[in-house]
């Protein structure tokens, strides 16, 4: 928290005595951001982990507070991207207010408080309130919000670099832009461990003037590096996967590292993985270790009683997912084991500063891959750690459909003016550059669904008065923006209730139940009542489903079946791809991997060739009556599934009969009816045309038009942007409700308003998020004329991890449907029939 050896300047008293009494002295970059506070200037605070960034932010609010006492006004907000971190840092800024007897109120509000605390916090506010960018954008809805923020003095984001590149981020951006103008004196702090564009998050955290040359930009303090985390990647005796996902095979490892340690944080990348995991470990843990559970989808009494137990060092191990990836501060967790690659290197570190939390020690993780392809990228994210590397851009054009809830909201609080709403609107860094048409085209979308919907009264939200002011054109209309708010849209949900099975002969549904947490509807209603599946733990018998409610009972059952989860699969970062791709341009490093990964890539060399820097690979193989192709451009599952898409739709064209494809990070495999590496060899097409930049142009808009994903993503704008609301007062749509009421507006509107804003969204956030088109045109543009093509007499050993994939998730192109039966049942292969083939391949003739 603090340095015993930095020799600066002290605290006012009685801070300056209760840091004394610990042996501290405040560190270099905590005074600086205090002198920027004070002076009222804001400031960003880039520290790593341990480094004491909290005490840093807070520090010149709980001074202001002790020495002028409490005015029973809001005087502090702090905004985190997690419930638990408002809860834990209340936690830790009571000790120092409890043990000086300081006379302040400091209270967490967040989507879990009670009712009842809410309407006390919004009658007699606190003096610090610790909250999240959803909650704040409801608060700002009061029609008391003028009053309630007058008097606010700081505003602390902590963990800025998780919001500010996200929808998330831009509902946040509105909402300062907001508190400018109803508390311009407030002080805004940044606080981040892990920062890759600076610029970007200072141009965020501080307001824009209109038409200004150069954006304006916060203060930077930065703090020095901490220790240097000690990183190690696992070498398992078990035989490594080629392409699983699940490290089964590392299982026994994974216990015998936690059964070392004192406290470990076990991170997955998914909650299906956590479930894996979680039970897993419990099968092999003869001692009885105190290992808990902790995802998003958990109820949140089951959450809070495992950070509890952690905090007072009551578990040997937690099994976590991005949860607990951001400021919990538990400094007895002494190691971070992360099953499975981390995708980039800031989320890798990130994560590993959980282990220790104390600025002078180095933090120790174990990375256990999940199959060969992850032990390449384990070993580049430990070498990118080692480095100091950080991955991911901040900067983004503020989303529509995010912009349409903010001035639904404003229209909440009280009548505006459309002028000046819109220069408060293009002071937040997200809408800096926002046309003033865009904004009234937005403004006409929520006053009135747009020109294709106006004639309908149920999207006729707001009204004009003659002064020229908006207001909402029902007052009940609150309350339903209220229960809306926000911009995650998780896919549709159930409530698991915990309740006893009816009896024998009954066909009747129990009623009520605890509520364990939440599912997704599409796995839940997958199963037929009776099945078993693993959840928080446990295993559960489905008995049922009605409603927004899944009734299941307690089960025993040798093989439950594990919950899949939409979402959650992060693509790998850019520069961990390119450290994989040196990787395996120099085969002397492969001296360092485990042998089984040295092998497996020397027989790729000796049978193929391996993708490198400067070009693409592609092979083609036949396998019975199919023709495969499979290129490796490293670029991410996102960018791969797109490519893959384009790819079919232009095979289709030049007569290859392409049946589908599969993808993951690494690569994809295509696979048809003719043989593609022999009409590419005899001149039919070429790889130059098959790879052209241009199917970036009408292909994809026109797939763009056909596909379920524009579906999908319009029906996650519609959401955000108030269109389609899924809670009302008593009542709650189902998923299946909210889908067909979206799919229904998209069709209308492609037909009629083909420009209406919220296309334009669903159209930005594929570009940019599901189908990864920017990384998707770079690659396309770097490898032009740079191609290498092998025709293989069998699949490559580096072909098998995609091939393996097939039947997870296949996405399928034209043919008729009596082929794609045939294709399904002849590409359904045992996992050792495919590791047998490629193993003997070696002995084969390299490459034609």
């Amino acid at each position: 928290m603090a340095d015993r050896r930095e020799n600066t300047k002290p605290l006012s008293q009685p801070f300056n005595g209760w840091f004394t009494a610990r042996g501290w002295r405040p560190r270099a970059h905590q005074v600086a951001l205090w002198e920027k506070a004070r002076a009222g200037e804001h400031a960003l605070l880039i520290a790593p982990t341990g480094g004491g960034k909290t005490l840093a932010g807070f520090m010149p609010s709980l001074e202001a507070l002790a020495t002028h006492g409490s005015t029973g006004k809001l005087h502090t907000l702090y905004i985190s991207p997690l419930k638990a971190l408002a809860v834990d840092i209340q936690r830790n800024l009571m000790q120092p207010v409890d043990e000086l007897g300081l006379a302040m109120r400091i209270e967490a509000r967040s989507g879990d408080t009670p009712a009842n605390r809410k309407t006390r916090q919004k009658q007699n506010p606190p003096d610090i309130l610790l909250t999240t960018p959803e909650q704040l954008a409801l608060m700002l809805s009061w029609p008391e919000a003028d009053y309630y923020f007058a008097a606010l003095d700081t505003i602390i984001i902590d963990e800025l670099h998780a919001l500010a590149p996200n929808k998330r981020g831009d509902l946040l951006a509105l909402g300062l832009a907001r508190l400018q103008v109803l508390a311009p004196q407030a002080t805004r702090l940044g606080l981040s461990a892990t920062v890759a564009d600076k610029p970007a998050l200072r141009r965020y955290l501080t307001p824009q003037a209109n038409g200004a040359k150069q954006p304006h930009l916060a203060a930077l303090v930065e703090g020095t590096p901490g220790a240097p985390p000690f990183v190690r990647v696992l070498d398992t005796k078990e035989r490594l996967p080629w392409g699983s996902h699940t490290a089964r095979h590392a299982m026994a490892d994974v216990l015998a590292a936690i059964e070392k340690a004192q406290t470990s944080l076990v991170f997955v990348n998914t909650r299906s993985q956590a479930e894996m995991v979680f039970r897993e470990l419990w099968a092999l843990n003869e001692d009885s270790l105190e290992i808990g559970l902790h995802h998003g989808s958990l109820a949140p009494e089951r959450r809070r009683k495992i950070e509890a137990a952690m905090a007072a060092g009551k578990l040997r191990a937690v099994v976590c997912t991005s949860t607990l990836d951001l400021g919990i501060d538990w400094g007895a967790v002494d190691q971070v084991i992360h099953v499975g690659a981390p995708k980039g290197a800031s989320r890798l570190a990130q994560r590993i500063g959980r282990a220790n939390h104390r600025f002078e020690e180095s933090s120790a993780a174990l990375l256990v891959p999940s199959n060969r392809f992850e032990v390449l990228e384990c070993e580049a994210a430990r070498d990118s750690v080692a480095a100091g590397e950080q991955d991911g851009a901040v900067s983004r054009t503020g989303g529509l459909d995010v912009l349409a809830q903010h001035i639904f909201g404003m229209a909440c609080h009280k009548p505006f003016d459309a002028t000046a709403l819109y220069e408060e609107i293009i002071s937040a860094a997200p809408y800096a550059d926002l046309p003033r048409h865009d904004f009234d085209r937005v403004l006409d979308f929520v006053a009135t669904g747009g020109y294709a919907l106006k004639s309908y009264d149920r999207f006729a939200r707001l009204r004009q008065e003659k002064d020229g002011t908006w207001r909402l054109s029902h007052p009940r209309l609150a309350t339903r923006y209220r229960m809306n708010v926000g911009t995650i849209v998780e896919a549709p949900m159930l409530k698991l209730r915990l309740t006893k099975p009816p009896k024998a002969g009954s066909a009747r549904l129990p009623v009520g139940g605890r509520v364990l947490g939440e599912m997704e509807e599409y796995f839940l209603t997958s199963l037929a009542p009776g099945d078993t599946f693993v959840f928080a733990g446990e295993t559960l018998r489905l008995l049922g489903v009605r409603e927004t409610n899944a009734y299941v009972a307690r089960a025993t059952h040798a093989d439950p079946k594990v919950p899949t989860y939409q979402g959650g699969k992060f693509p790998i970062s850019t520069h961990l791809a390119a450290r994989v791709r040196h990787m395996l341009t120099t085969p002397e490093s492969w001296d360092t991997l485990p042998r089984q990964v040295a092998d497996w890539l020397r027989m790729q060399q000796a049978f193929s060739s391996l993708p490198d820097t400067k070009s693409l690979l592609v092979e083609s193989f036949a396998r019975g009556a199919r023709y495969y192709m499979a290129a490796y451009p490293f670029e991410g599952r996102l960018a791969h599934q797109t490519l893959g898409m384009l790819l079919t739709r232009r095979l289709e064209r030049f007569g290859t009969r392409p049946m589908g494809f599969v993808a993951n990070d690494y690569g994809l495999a295509i696979w048809g009816l003719r043989d593609i590496g022999l009409m590419v060899s005899k001149g039919d097409f070429s790889l130059d045309d098959l790879f052209a930049q241009d199917m970036l142009g009408d292909d994809l808009e026109a797939w763009l038009d056909e596909s379920s994903l524009m579906k999908r993503t319009f029906r996650d704008c519609a959401q955000i942007g108030g269109l389609i609301e899924k809670n009302f007062p008593g009542h709650e749509k189902s998923g299946r409700q909210v889908t067909f009421s979206a799919d229904l507006i998209y069709d209308v509107l492609r037909s009629h308003q083909p420009d209406h804003i919220l296309l334009q969204a669903a159209r930005a956030d594929a570009a940019t998020g599901l189908l990864d088109i920017g990384r998707l045109g770079d690659m396309l543009a770097r490898i032009e004329g740079k191609y290498r093509l092998n025709r293989l007499a069998h699949i490559s050993p580096l072909a098998v991890p995609l091939l393996m994939e097939m039947g997870k998730e296949p996405i399928r192109g034209a043919a008729d449907d009596e082929l794609l039966g045939e294709a399904s049942q002849r590409t359904a292969m045992r996992h050792e029939d495919l590791i047998r083939e490629a193993t003997q391949a070696v002995a084969e003739p390299k490459t034609i």
